[in-house]
């Protein structure tokens, strides 16, 4: 990576298909695709326009641009719970798609998209943030006080691959 660090701004739909690339690029590094980079990008760069653009947004998204260029980005989505008459928490924020093109790493641009989008949360008065991590991922995690919870359970309702063409 050059000595200048890329600008974090948050997401508009006209960043859609780079962010598309870049979900790509992300994914494709943990495993065979089941489909190809120019179908892939154009399913999810649809599926991204659509959220980025939607008012009021459910999803948010910040990208990380070097020189003109998308390196990095992720994405928040605020999931609402039932609302609670007792002291428990009903705002939650999930994180995901936390990437930084591997050239770019090192230089924090990872740890400052991150914080950028926990200060949000913050900002959301978000109670809870959950995410799924990747190994590489879980030091990041945790050195911003993220933990492995007792109180959710998980039950995997369709396991393996999803078949994109399948709703």
């Amino acid at each position: 990576m050059t000595g200048k660090s890329p600008a974090i701004r948050l997401a508009t739909p006209a960043d859609a298909e780079a962010l598309a690339r870049l979900r790509y690029e992300f994914r494709v590094a943990l495993g065979e695709p089941n489909e190809t980079e120019h179908a892939f990008v154009a399913r999810c760069a649809s599926w991204m326009r659509v959220r980025l653009a939607a008012r009021p947004a459910a999803w948010r998204a910040w990208v990380a641009c070097l020189d003109g260029v998308s390196v990095g980005c992720i994405w928040v989505q605020v999931i609402e719970k039932v609302p609670n008459p007792v002291p428990e928490p009903e705002a939650h924020a999930y994180l995901t798609n936390l990437y930084v093109r591997p050239e770019c790493r090192g230089g924090g641009t990872g740890a400052r998209l991150f914080e950028t989008a926990l200060a949000w949360c913050r900002e959301q008065r978000v109670h809870v943030a959950v995410l799924w991590p990747t190994a590489r991922s879980r030091t990041l995690y945790a050195r911003h006080g993220f933990g492995t919870p007792d109180d959710v359970m998980v039950l995997r309702i369709a396991p393996g691959a999803l078949d994109p063409g399948r709703r």
